[in-house]
C-alpha cells in the first residue's frame, strides 16, 4: 500500500475520532512512494442494515440509491476499491436487498463488492444447507454469469471471493466445496482467523483477522488494540499457511456499547493511532517480493460497535469512540 493511501485513511479516521492531534499524518503526507503491483488492495467491511427498524437510526436507509452512490464515492477517495458486505443469504432479505442495490451503484462507478456470509447457529446438516442455498442465491444473483452486474464482484486471480463469518462453527465445508465446485468459476472462500477451520484447512483458500485485543483480553480502559493478535495472525500466515490467500486487517477501535448483544467491549483509538498502527503493522511480515493481496478496513460503517471510519454527511452517529465515552444502547443484532 502507498504512504499516500496510508495518510489519507488515517487521516480520515483521526478527523472522525473528534481528536484534534494529527501526528503522524504530516509526515505520511512527505512519504508517497507506491505499492509494487497495486498491493494490497483495500476493501472495506460495511454494514447494510441501516433502515431496518431493529438497528440504531444513523440519519440514511441502506437502500437509499444516493446514499450508496456517495458512499462509493467516498470510498474512492480513501484509496478503498470494495465493499465486503456484512451477509445472511434469505435469512435477512432487507440487507440481501441492500447488497443488490449496492452491486447495481458499484457497477455504474466501476467499483467492487464482496459478501462476507455470517455462517448460521445450527447444527451442521442444517448450516451446511444454509451456506449451500445462501451461496448457490449469491451466484445466481450477483457473481455467476446470468448476474445483472457480476462486473462489480470481487475477484482474485480470476475467482470470486466470498468471506465467512463463522458463527456456530458447525457447517461442513468440504460439502459446500464441493457443491461450489460445479460454478463457472469456483469461488475462493476466506475464513475469519484460522485455528477453528483447522480441520477444513484443505477446502479453505485463505484467512482474515477480526478486531481482537490480544491474548490479554478485552481491557477495562481499552488498552488493548490488537497488536500481539495481528503479530500472530501474519506470523502464522507465513509459517504455517504460505499458499493460502492472506487479507490482512485494520480497525479504529471498538465500543460496543450501542449494540444491543454488547458485552461492554472496549478499544481506545488512542486519537487515530489504533488505526495507524493496525493499518502498517504488515509491513513487518510482507514486502514487494512477498505482497499481502488485501487489507480489510473494518469497518466502513458499524456505529453499533464503533469501528466505523465513514465520514458521510448523511451519518449522525460518531465514526469511532474512545473507550470511556459510552453511549446508549439500541435494539440491534450483528457480529
Amino acid at each position: 500500500m502507498s504512504r499516500t493511501v496510508l495518510t489519507v485513511l488515517i487521516a480520515g479516521v483521526v478527523i472522525a475520532s473528534g481528536c484534534t492531534s494529527r501526528r503522524g499524518v504530516h509526515q505520511m503526507l512527505r512519504q508517497n512512494a507506491q505499492a509494487p503491483n497495486g498491493y494490497p488492495k483495500v476493501l472495506a467491511v460495511y454494514m447494510a442494515w441501516f433502515g431496518e427498524p431493529n438497528h440504531i437510526n444513523v440519519g440514511y436507509s441502506s437502500h437509499d440509491p444516493s446514499v450508496l452512490a456517495k458512499q462509493i464515492d467516498e470510498a474512492r477517495n480513501l484509496n478503498i476499491s470494495a465493499f465486503v458486505v456484512d451477509w445472511y443469504g434469505d435469512r435477512d432479505p432487507f440487507v440481501d436487498q441492500s447488497f443488490a442495490l449496492l452491486e447495481e451503484a458499484a457497477s455504474q462507478k466501476h467499483f467492487h463488492v464482496a459478501l462476507l456470509y455470517n455462517e448460521t447457529q445450527d447444527q451442521e446438516e442444517e448450516a451446511t444447507d444454509d451456506a449451500i442455498e445462501s451461496f448457490n442465491k449469491a451466484y445466481k444473483s450477483y457473481i455467476g454469469p446470468n448476474a445483472p452486474y457480476r462486473d462489480a464482484y470481487l475477484q482474485y486471480n480470476g475467482r470470486p471471493v466470498l468471506f465467512i463469518f463463522p458463527k456456530g462453527g458447525h457447517t461442513n465445508w468440504a460439502t459446500v466445496r464441493q457443491a461450489l465446485s460445479s460454478w463457472q468459476s469456483p469461488p475462493l472462500l476466506i475464513y475469519k482467523d484460522h485455528s477453528p477451520a483447522a480441520k477444513f484447512a484443505g477446502d479453505i483458500d485463505g484467512y482474515y483477522p477480526w478486531v481482537h485485543p490480544g491474548r490479554k483480553g478485552w481491557a477495562s480502559d481499552g488498552s488493548e488494540w490488537g497488536e500481539q493478535y495481528l503479530e500472530n495472525f501474519y506470523k502464522d500466515m507465513s509459517a504455517k499457511f504460505p499458499q493460502k490467500v492472506t487479507v490482512g486487517a485494520a480497525w479504529p477501535g471498538f465500543n460496543d456499547s450501542r449494540a444491543s448483544w454488547g458485552l461492554d467491549r472496549h478499544m481506545n483509538s488512542r486519537c487515530g493511532e489504533t488505526f495507524q498502527d493496525t493499518l502498517q503493522l504488515y509491513h513487518r511480515y510482507y514486502s514487494p517480493s512477498h505482497p499481502l493481496p488485501f487489507l480489510l478496513v473494518e469497518t466502513w460503517n458499524d456505529y453499533e460497535e464503533g469501528t466505523a471510519i465513514e465520514r458521510s454527511e448523511h451519518a449522525t452517529c460518531p465514526a469511532t469512540q474512545n473507550a470511556g465515552e459510552p453511549a446508549p444502547s439500541q435494539s440491534g443484532g450483528g457480529h
